[in-house]
């Protein structure tokens, strides 16, 4: 298929001189009858308001020397002004199409005649009636010649060389007669008003053409558009539609036609949402999306990406569907014209993925996203009709014994008849789900009522402590739970979930299986992570941070092709800290910024010490990406190390697109403008980030070990979830590491699934630089045997 033309260059605002605006350029130039085309164009809209105006002020003309002037003269005078008029009206109603032809020199030489002549009439009332009359008639006349320039250089616009003929004949006449009556102060107000209209004229005949310019330019892109429309949809999936005014179907293309499921001469001029809406649309009864599109065509509005629910042949569909209202050269509305293709089975997979972001796919409970949308929306209720809220925090006691000594399997097992009796707990305006681990919640929107609160925490404990059933295991498992009343106990979220979760570590610390409320006197355990924090804030000074490695293989080989750095703390106050402590408290307090520094500089320094193809993938806190130089220190650190920057993945989580998000995506952009790698860890148990991964070029998405685990068991959910992200990850050109695979079972069914790597115990535990380089050290070895 041929290419559409490109536009030639043309004329600008910046290169249009005054002789160009005025039309007295060289008018051989190829450009000079398009301007003059362009500008008189518009003449016709004007002609009945100009002839409309001169008339008018003929007629207050006359008024004023009528009594004073011979009345042959007067009545000659206006029917010269009226033949004039009649002139120039046919002369500008002749420039009507001069935007598609070309304007000739003698018809450009007619109009300047013309103005002229008009110039010279107007003029005779100030030489000629004027001596006739007093001073006061003069100055009335003096004030409609100025309404006439003025008004011309505002209204008649489209014609400068005219207005300036017309101001310069008649403004003269007007001086000289004012120098005649030795009137010099307003004769030099005159000349100066004549300058400023002169110069006026000038600057918005200048705008005025370049204004039409710019439309021109405009319609020849909208036809080279149109063309490339055209040329797309033969080489793209989308199809292009368009409408005429009353919304039926024209220029309908064969793919639009294949997706209405009719043949192009049976669609052509039907309206387009009787065909989308099918039997709904006589019913009246469509859906909603139907409406927005609806009200998109009734408004002539600009929509994209407009996700809409139509009816093809019975069937329901998605559609997106971009529209732009078109407009002739007159501006008038003449239709629609828009591309669409069809996302049913991208909906059903995104619907499938934005399920994962708001419920845990173990136990199918609300996640901690909606959640925390719950129990914001209680807070506000709780506020606006002065009554209570309470959450309450429920954690399993000996939990982490069963998960030891019998696996996770039966971990989650357990962890899933859990959730399905603490459902039964619940009545109306109780919303109980999974924060994550063996870790639940459960937001109460109404706590007015007095002991409701610690009548279901014993529910809770008593019913969650009843023996379970998993396969052949009777296991025994207990609950504490924990407690804030909000407004009372906190105003924000986060506020009555830190409080909330005080009252369980107090719960937690008396032996479990009791219910504790929030008390002021609980901040006291805050002290000892007051104490943690103090010792956290001097780890780095004293070196007693200490990194470890897990490997990453690759799925088919099962070779080495990363190492994820894990921070490690060593306290000489506190023992090992576990990272699930002391992160969340450097998260909290933003030591995590120093500690991800140092984390990124020695992993990339310990990367060195391995083969050039092993890549090293570093965890980046939020609060990281919140600091304005963190590009820079990603420089440095890969500059110190002479690590290639093509060798560090940086890792990161949902929550980063929580706060500041594109604060957090700028900083992800320069890390690969660097040419690093970035990861999505913990995919689809946080945050709905999908938008983001569109916008985002992620190199790999990590399934979370919970689907791994999930898919492991059979949980047709889980394999659907692992198959979605593949799918997703390969169609936007991303590889998948699947996470927590802890047995040749599990591997070859992550294999067989299409990750690409895999990470675990089964191909490695944590492990230090040390033990991580004599895996290569070993294999190197069997190579040379």
């Amino acid at each position: 298929m041929s290419k559409p033309a490109i536009p030639s260059k043309q004329p600008t605002s910046r290169n249009l001189s005054v002789f160009a605006v005025l039309g007295l350029a060289d008018k051989s130039d190829r450009d000079w009858s398009r301007l003059r085309g362009l500008q008189n164009a518009g003449l016709a809209r004007l002609t009945f308001q100009r002839a409309f105006a001169h008339s008018l002020l003929a007629v207050f003309v006359a008024r004023i020397y009528l009594d004073v002037v011979p009345a042959w003269m007067v009545l000659s005078w206006m029917a010269a002004v009226a033949l004039l008029n009649i002139q120039s009206a046919r002369l500008d109603r002749s420039f009507a199409d001069t935007d598609k032809r070309k304007i000739s020199p003698a018809e450009f030489n007619r109009q300047t005649f013309l103005a002229v002549l008009t110039g010279v009439f107007w003029a005779v009332p100030a030489l000629v009636f004027a001596p006739y009359g007093s001073v006061e008639d003069f100055s009335a006349l003096l004030m409609l010649v100025v309404l006439l320039i003025a008004s011309s250089v505002f209204f008649y616009t489209a014609a400068p060389l005219s207005i300036l003929i017309l101001g310069f004949t008649v403004g003269a006449a007007c001086i000289v007669q004012l120098a005649i009556n030795e009137l010099w102060l307003v004769m030099g107000a005159t000349i100066l008003f004549l300058i400023a209209a002169m110069f006026g004229t000038i600057h918005v005949g200048r705008t005025y053409l370049s204004a039409r310019l710019s439309e021109q330019v405009i319609a020849e892109k909208e036809e080279v558009v149109s063309l490339l429309l055209r040329e797309f949809e033969e080489n793209e999936a989308d199809w292009l539609w368009e409408i005429d005014p009353s919304r039926r179907l024209r220029s309908v293309s064969p793919r639009f036609a294949f997706a209405l499921g009719e043949a192009q001469s049976e669609v052509q001029g039907r309206p387009i949402m009787e065909l989308i809406a099918g039997q709904k649309w006589e019913e009246g009864q469509y859906d909603e999306s139907l409406r927005a599109l609806a009200e998109c065509l009734k408004r002539q509005e600009n929509f994209s990406n407009l996700l809409v629910k139509v009816t093809i042949k019975g069937a329901e569909r998605w559609w997106e569907l971009s529209g732009s209202p078109m407009r002739d050269h007159r501006g008038r509305f003449v239709g629609f014209r828009g591309v669409g293709s069809d996302k049913t089975e991208q909906r059903a997979s995104s619907e499938k993925i934005a399920y994962l972001a708001r419920y845990d796919t173990l136990t199918s409970l609300p996640n901690r996203l909606q959640l925390t949308e719950a129990l914001g929306r209680a807070l506000e209720d709780a506020e606006k009709w002065r009554t209570r809220c309470a959450l309450m925090m429920v954690d399993l006691d000996r939990f982490k014994a069963v998960n030891d000594s019998l696996g996770h399997m039966t971990g989650d097992k357990l962890l899933a008849q859990v959730s399905a009796r603490l459902q039964k707990l619940m009545g109306e305006g109780q919303l109980c789900g999974r924060l994550g681990g063996d870790e639940f919640a459960v937001v109460i929107e109404d706590a007015s009522e007095k002991g409701m609160i610690s009548d279901l925490a014993r529910q809770i404990i008593d019913a969650l402590s009843e023996p379970y059933q998993v396969e052949q295991h009777k296991l025994y498992v207990g609950a504490s739970v924990g407690s804030a009343v909000g407004p009372r106990d906190g105003n924000s979220v986060e506020e009555l979930m830190r409080n909330a979760d005080l009252a369980l570590y107090r719960a937690k610390d008396v032996g479990g299986g009791e219910h504790f409320a929030f008390e002021q006197e609980l901040h006291a355990n805050a002290e000892e992570r007051r104490k943690l924090e103090v010792s956290l804030r001097s780890a780095l000074g004293q070196d007693e941070f200490v990194l470890h490695y897990q490997p990453v293989v690759d799925a088919k080989s099962e070779n080495i092709v990363s190492f994820e750095a894990l921070v490690r703390w060593n306290s000489k106050d506190h023992g090992f800290v576990s990272p699930g402590k002391f992160i969340p408290l450097a998260e909290d307090t933003r030591l995590i910024v120093p500690i991800g520094r140092w984390v990124l500089y020695q992993a990339c320094q310990e990367a060195m010490n391995w083969p050039d193809h092993i890549k090293v993938n570093v965890n980046v806190s939020p609060e990281q990406l919140l600091e304005p130089d963190f590009h820079l220190e990603v420089v440095q650190a890969l500059t110190d190390s002479g690590l290639r920057p093509d060798r560090l993945e940086i890792e990161v989580t949902e929550s980063i697109f929580v706060r500041d998000a594109s604060i957090a995506r700028a900083a992800l952009e320069h890390a690969m403008a660097l040419g690093c790698s970035i990861a999505l860890d913990d995919f689809g148990t946080g945050y709905s980030s999908l938008g983001y991964i569109r916008e985002l070029r992620f190199s790999t998405i990590k399934v979370d070990r919970l689907f791994v685990q999930g898919a492991a068991q059979g949980a047709s959910e889980s394999l659907a979830i692992i198959n979605a992200v593949v799918a997703m990850a390969k169609s936007l050109d991303m590889t998948t590491t699947a996470e927590g695979v802890e047995n040749s079972e599990e591997a070859a069914l992550i294999r067989s699934l299409g990750c690409d790597k895999i990470q675990g115990f089964y191909f490695g535990r944590p492990m230090s630089k040390e033990e991580a380089r004599r895996l290569f050290d070993a294999s190197h070895a069997r190579q040379r045997a």
